[in-house]
This record gives C-alpha cells, sequence and structure tokens, in this order.
C-alpha cells in the first residue's frame, strides 16, 4: 500500500506540471493588460511601464514560466498584483470557507442520495421510486446559477427565512449554498446508488442471506449496500472534485467569501499570481480526493490489493 501511495504521488508531480503549464498559457491569452488595469485610466505610460517591468510582464514568456515554475519549486506563489498580498496567504484566508461549503454539501448528497437510491431500488416501479428517480434527473439537469437564484427568491426574499448572501449569520447563512451546491451531486449518487443496489439485490447471496432468515435491514445494509458500494464510492470521489469546482459558481451567486470567488475576482482583474495559485491549489485537492478514494476501496472490499 505504502508503495502505491508513493508512486500514485510520484504521477502527481507531471500532472500539476501540466496544470500549471496550461494555466499559465491560457492567462497569458487573454485580452487586456493587467499593469492597465492596476494603473488605471489616468495612468502616464511610464508608470504603466514601471508596474509592468515590476510584474516581470516585460520580460520574455519563457523566463516569465521558468521564474514561475523556479517559485513554485520553493512553495511561492508569488504575490497578488491587486492587493499586495502573498497569494498563499490569500488562499488560507479564503480556503476553509470553500472547505465548509464543499464538505457540507458532500455529506447532504452522501446521506440524502444513498438513502433516496435504496429506496428507490427496494420499491421499483412504485410510486416512490418513480418519485426519487424524477427528483435525481431535477437536480442533476437544473443550472447552478439558475437554482441559486431560484432559492433566494424563495426563502430570502418572499418566506425570508434564510440570509439571500454572505456568511455573517453562521449556519443560517450555509444552508442555501449548500444545498444549491449539493443537489447534483445528491442526484447522481441517488442514481448510482439505485442501478448497483437493483444489480446486487438479484445476486444468489443476497437470497441465500433472506432465505436464511436474516432481517430486512441485515440483507439491505451488511449484504447488499455493502457490495453495491464500490461504484457508489467512485461517484462520491469524483463528486467532491466537482463540488470543489461548482463553488466557483455557487460561491459568486451566494457572495461567499470562499476560493471560487477570490478566483473570479482575480480573473477580472487579471491578477495572474492568485489564478494559477487558486487553480493549482485545487488540482492539488482533486489529485488528493482521487487517491483517498482508491484508499477506500480496499477498505470496501478487502479483495482489492494494489501492488
Amino acid at each position: 500500500m505504502l508503495t502505491y501511495v508513493i508512486r500514485r504521488l510520484l504521477v502527481a508531480i507531471p500532472t500539476l506540471l501540466g496544470v500549471a503549464t496550461v494555466v499559465f498559457s491560457l492567462l497569458r491569452l487573454l485580452p487586456g493588460d493587467p499593469a492597465n488595469l492596476i494603473a488605471g485610466p489616468q495612468a502616464t505610460p511610464e508608470s504603466i511601464a514601471n508596474i509592468r517591468h515590476q510584474l516581470g510582464l516585460d520580460l520574455p514568456l519563457w523566463q516569465q514560466y521558468l521564474a514561475f515554475l523556479g517559485r513554485l519549486l520553493h512553495g511561492d506563489l508569488g504575490i497578488s498584483s491587486r492587493t499586495g498580498q502573498p497569494v498563499l496567504q490569500e488562499i488560507a484566508v479564503r480556503a476553509p470557507y470553500t472547505a465548509e461549503l464543499a464538505l457540507c454539501s458532500l455529506v447532504l448528497a452522501i446521506v440524502i442520495g444513498i438513502a433516496a437510491g435504496v429506496v428507490a431500488a427496494t420499491r421499483r416501479n412504485t410510486g416512490a421510486d418513480l418519485g426519487i428517480s424524477s427528483s435525481a434527473v431535477f437536480g442533476v439537469s437544473m443550472p447552478v446559477y439558475w437554482l441559486g437564484l431560484m432559492l433566494i427568491i424563495v426563502f430570502a426574499v418572499r418566506l425570508r427565512v434564510l440570509p439571500a448572501a454572505g456568511n455573517d449569520e453562521g449556519v443560517a447563512s450555509l444552508v442555501l449554498p449548500t444545498v444549491t451546491l449539493a443537489l447534483f451531486s445528491m442526484g447522481l449518487v441517488a442514481r448510482q446508488t439505485r442501478s448497483a443496489m437493483l444489480e446486487v439485490l438479484g445476486q444468489d447471496f443476497v437470497r441465500t442471506a433472506r432465505a436464511k432468515g436474516a432481517g430486512r435491514g441485515s440483507v439491505l445494509i451488511r449484504h447488499a449496500l455493502r457490495n453495491a458500494l464500490l461504484p457508489i464510492v467512485t461517484t462520491i470521489g469524483l463528486q467532491f472534485g466537482t463540488l470543489l469546482g461548482g463553488a466557483v459558481i455557487t460561491e459568486s451567486v451566494f457572495a461567499w467569501p470562499g476560493m471560487g470567488r477570490l478566483l473570479l475576482d482575480s480573473i477580472s482583474a487579471r491578477d495572474y499570481p492568485v489564478v494559477q495559485g487558486v487553480v493549482l491549489m485545487l488540482a492539488v485537492a482533486f489529485i488528493a480526493i482521487n487517491l483517498l478514494t482508491d484508499l477506500v476501496y480496499a477498505y470496501v472490499d478487502p479483495r482489492i490489493r494494489y501492488s
């Protein structure tokens, strides 16, 4: 297992290098000059040139790229051209908010998604199955930004029971963005759980367990659900990465002070160091989640061994 983990971490190095290269290249293709945005409309050509020199934008692209990689090797993501703060400090302030939102959404998606999938599988072709399947399709189909706005209109504007934006009201502020972000993953987990459970419930070992007199709960949880977990775990692992990406839109809709909102603000301001830093941190998180998902496989199914 240790050898497998080390090998996966070594493979992650070229992956991160590729992500860094793509982000560096794409940002340089964006229209507009960061020095002009920072200097303002009344700036003189001399002041704009000074800002370009301070940011290193007057160097050839290959020199900018090598300097960027050199800073990465030393754990330096640079200085924000918008705020003048170290990028790591900017990310450290915002990351806990994104992690809180993503984890709460994932827990909600897992609990409700798996429970709904099990109910739908055990009541196949009934009203409950139809209702759960339709709700799952609704959750997967709804755009995050549209759903967020609808929830704000209903619960914040009309009913006035939840705050519309920000994080000033504690847990209440977390409800709407969590539901908005979790609904897509909830639908996928429910559909995957239903499909996996239907396949397992028809297996011989389930019928044997029932014939031996095992209770309904024991058959569903200990025998059926446990053997159906592998595809469900795969879906959950992938969805956590999706939640980190979906947080960019959700945080903008609800003015949530996380990394997603920081990313959009930095793109608008052509703040290259912050954009590069946030994308790299999200890539690291995604790689770590995929590795953790693979390790969970061995716990869920002891027959799996890594060599």
